[in-house]
């Protein structure tokens, strides 16, 4: 299990990998243990440099998309981490249809090609526009699985903690917003 981090200790990790700290900004964390299709990350809102607000989250794609992966791709995205990607998102509407931070600027992934129910960050890097959006599962309850969720998006299990994330990106008058995926530590 992840532990809940201070804005003091992921300051000092962002120090250590060289990561600029910004006074509003996104996080997520992929959890060392990874189990399969489970919501076992943390994710992040640094508001006013002094306030942290955190749920759980994925940022792997769930089993079908690792054992389906979608035609025409070299293995399923895995967004890459301890990497800082610079207002890459935007607030908009996932698939076209619930609200939602979408992917505007390219993010780098890694293709997980091997078809197995474990996300992996293997094979070949790939950088672009890939809708690696930030987004909720379930709009009625809380997801208990990832399964069709996520083909490489960041998923919020709960509904309710998806709309807090958006209020608090219209809150900071940005329209782009940084995102940094970290290993857990």
């Amino acid at each position: 299990m992840i532990p809940n981090y201070s804005l003091y200790q992921l300051k000092e990790r962002f120090a250590n990998l060289t990561l600029d700290w910004y006074p509003f900004h996104l996080i997520g964390i992929r959890s060392r243990e990874d189990k399969p299709n489970v919501f076992d990350d943390r994710f992040y809102v640094v508001k006013n440099n002094d306030q942290l607000f955190q749920t759980t989250c994925t940022t792997n794609p769930g089993v079908y998309y690792l054992k389906n992966i979608i035609k025409g791709k070299e293995g399923t995205a895995v967004l890459k981490s301890d990497v800082q990607f610079v207002d890459c998102w935007e607030i908009g509407n996932h698939k076209g249809v619930h609200p939602a931070l979408i992917q505007v600027k390219p993010v780098t992934v890694l293709r997980d090609w091997n078809r197995n129910d474990k996300s992996e960050e293997i094979g070949e890097e790939d950088t672009g526009l890939h809708g690696i959006n930030i987004h909720r599962a379930n709009p009625e309850t809380t997801s208990t699985i990832i399964d069709k969720w996520s083909a490489g998006c960041i998923v919020i299990p709960n509904p309710v903690m998806m709309d807090f994330i958006l209020d608090k990106c219209r809150e900071s008058g940005r329209k782009y917003f940084t995102t940094t995926v970290l290993k857990q530590f």
